[in-house]
């Protein structure tokens, strides 16, 4: 690494700006502390006991409950708002109120803040019943352990108890190798759909990937949407377009959706862009911020917005759904897969091109027919939560549904 002397930094700062010399020199700064601390190696997300082998889990034979179960639900500290959490959730509460006891397991090798996480759920997902405590150093008395991630399935896979263990699920929602590059985390997380488990694929996508990627077959569930929240409440007049800003997660195409949104506003300097989630920087064009919002005032801006991005590139994103339902026209990145799971026609598909994205919301935004497009949208059917939550309910009891397939 080489280090950046103080005539750099102030011609840098001359030519570039103060905040962009100074978001290098934390770079720099960082690098040269993990070269001499090894700062890295704390985001390594596991304990080394807690790293597993797919060569030494043996398949499990399927199993079927007929009264309550006890299950435990392992999961990450969870973020307030976070997607991933809120759908595993809610399958928490499908199993809750079909009468069984649920118990959520929190794992987090670099954080003891229980009652902080405890907290989090708490306020952000009221509606859970669940008891919440630290994953345990073993798994017993529990009739089925569900993974949320793939370091949650190794977590699962290490403290099984060897006699009398818990049936072992995993609730996949995107295919997690690609949300590290080609390494060791990778691999461990490759490795994890390996361990034998009930896999379980939220929607058609993830189970071609997982066919494709690691030869493993996978139970398939209705890929859901939150009809209940999100609806069609404007049928007058829209403008401006949305986007959910998502920096820190590279599957989400933040810099895509930047760098589409500025060339559309050049397009349409009058349109305004609304973001949400993250509050951005550095984008050189108006935006409108709107930080982290409920769902009742996400519908809100979805009614008053023509269209907005959608980007993602593991599993087809809620957020296309939840615009659809309230009349909002997505322009998504293109994937045969993705196209199996949203079905609704008034979705539109674009190349991963920051012109192509900006062209696409350029028609939408520009087409006369907004209000019909708008009501086509909403009136379209997709899966709702509860028909995901019965065919979960059916795979993790052995009671599968007729309409359950797997790929």
């Amino acid at each position: 690494m080489t280090r950046m002397s103080l005539g750099e930094v102030i011609s840098r700062t001359g030519s570039r700006g103060l905040a962009d010399t100074s978001r290098r020199v934390v770079r720099r700064l960082y690098g040269e502390l993990d070269a001499r601390m090894g700062i890295q190696s704390l985001n390594f997300p596991l304990d080394a006991g807690d790293v597993s082998s797919s060569t030494r889990i043996g398949v499990q034979e399927p199993r079927t409950f007929k009264g309550p179960m006890h299950i435990g639900w392992l999961i990450t500290p969870p973020i307030p708002g976070a997607g991933g959490h809120t759908t595993f959730f809610r399958m928490v509460r499908g199993m809750e109120e079909r009468g069984h006891r649920c118990t959520i397991l929190v794992y987090n090798r670099n954080d003891g803040a229980m009652e902080r996480h405890r907290s989090v759920i708490r306020k952000y997902w009221p509606g859970l019943m669940a008891d919440i405590h630290p994953v345990p150093a073993r798994l017993d008395g529990l009739d089925a352990c569900v993974a949320s991630s793939w370091e949650t399935a190794h977590v699962l896979a290490a403290r099984m108890p060897r006699r009398g263990s818990p049936s072992a699920h995993y609730f996949i929602q995107d295919y997690e190798p690609y949300f590290h590059p080609r390494g060791s985390l990778y691999a461990l997380a490759e490795d994890s759909y390996r361990f034998g488990f009930n896999l379980m694929a939220l929607g058609p996508m993830v189970a071609e990937v997982l066919k494709r990627e690691v030869g493993v077959r996978s139970k398939i569930l209705p890929f859901g949407s939150d009809v209940g929240t999100y609806r069609l409440t404007n049928t007058s007049g829209r403008s401006g377009v949305v986007f959910f800003a998502k920096p820190e997660a590279e599957r989400r195409g933040y810099d895509m959706g930047r760098l589409a949104l500025q060339q559309f506003h050049r397009m349409h300097p009058r349109q305004e862009i609304h973001v949400y989630g993250a509050r951005v920087t550095g984008w050189g064009v108006p935006v409108r911020q709107h930080g982290r919002v409920s769902p009742r005032e996400l519908n809100e801006l979805y009614n008053r917005t023509i269209s907005g991005l959608a980007l993602s590139f593991t599993n087809i994103t809620l957020v296309a759904a939840e615009m659809l339902a309230a009349g909002n026209i997505p322009v998504l990145n293109d994937d045969q897969s993705s196209r199996s799971v949203l079905t609704n026609p008034e979705a539109v598909w674009a190349a991963a091109n920051p012109a192509i994205l900006a062209k696409s919301l350029s028609d939408v935004v520009t087409a006369e027919d907004t209000a019909e497009r708008s009501a086509r949208a909403a009136s379209h059917r997709e899966h709702t939560w509860a028909e995901t939550q019965a065919s979960f309910a059916a795979a993790l009891t052995g009671y599968e549904l007729s309409s359950l397939g797997s790929y």
